[in-house]
């Protein structure tokens, strides 16, 4: 689809969120950067949302998420958990989230270490740079995850977080890369 709108599509030949996005970044040749997952739909009112954050001065941001269709009941409740994460420590999901090249650069860049959640330590290392902003639109994004894990399954995923911190998601070898 991207290509029917004149965007020039790159290939990466492996299987890695951060290493994806980052030769992305490397490829494009703006100075806004706006990293969007595949499954993610993004109103033009986001963008022109965030384009005016960046012009006032944002280095940097994301937006809300919503998920389509039907989810179950604990999945209101991690998105639940996740709007009130997001909203008060200021972090992007990598559904949507852009930054000015010269931030991006000067934060390090996407930390190819993590196979999960380097957008959230990339947005952590942003706000540490200048102001970040979380817009108030939404964008929509696939439940397909959540729709396809146990309850039990997603337990674990947060159990491993809170124990382990962001070392837990230096593994291929979880739900995420089935």
């Amino acid at each position: 689809m991207a290509v029917r709108w004149g965007t020039q599509v790159h290939s990466v030949q492996y299987r890695h969120i951060a290493a994806a996005r980052n030769a992305g970044a490397a490829e494009a040749k703006g100075d806004l950067l706006v990293f969007v997952d595949a499954d993610t739909v993004v109103p033009g009112t986001i963008v022109s949302a965030a384009l005016l954050a960046v012009q006032e001065g944002a280095i940097g941001g994301g937006a809300k998420a919503r998920f389509d269709g039907s989810i179950p009941i604990y999945g209101h409740i991690l998105a639940w958990l996740w709007r009130s994460l997001q909203r008060y420590g200021k972090l992007a999901s990598g559904c949507f989230l852009f930054c000015t090249r010269s931030s991006f650069e000067a934060a390090g860049r996407f930390d190819e270490a993590l196979y999960a959640a380097e957008d959230v330590a990339l947005s952590r290392r942003l706000r540490q740079l200048g102001r970040f902003v979380i817009l108030d639109e939404e964008v929509v994004t696939s439940a397909r995850n959540l729709r396809s894990q146990s309850g039990f399954k997603v337990l674990i995923l947060v159990a491993g977080f809170v124990l382990r911190g962001p070392k837990f998601f230096m593994t291929r070898r979880a739900p995420w890369y089935r």
